[in-house]
């Protein structure tokens, strides 16, 4: 059985958002572990619940700005909307064993 389309366009946010990296530290966004929620309706609405690495985030501004212009550029993407929330606090325990490897952690 193939993937659903809204499985497909998950795969596709998620490509977008490996795009764009943390400024401090050299691993994306995805990987790092700092977004939570990738929810898509039946209509192609995005909304990405993500945090930041700490609320005084020196790209507080910028970075959710940018999630949400990737998201909207992923093809068959209606709308996109980005919700940050700071519960549970992001720590290094929710790192991709991948990012993990990056930094030199294990």
């Amino acid at each position: 059985m193939g993937l659903s389309n809204k499985k497909i366009l998950e795969v596709n946010i998620i490509s977008a958002l490996k795009s764009i990296y943390d400024p401090e530290i050299p691993v994306d966004i995805y990987e790092l572990g700092l977004i939570y929620e990738i929810n898509i309706d039946d209509d192609n609405n995005v909304v990405v619940i993500m945090t930041l690495t700490s609320p005084n985030c020196p790209v507080a501004e910028s970075l959710p700005a940018d999630v949400k212009e990737k998201v909207k550029l992923v093809p068959t993407v209606t709308s996109a909307d980005v919700q940050i929330v700071f519960d549970p606090s992001w720590d290094n325990s929710m790192m991709s064993e991948e990012a993990k490897f990056e930094l030199g952690m294990l």
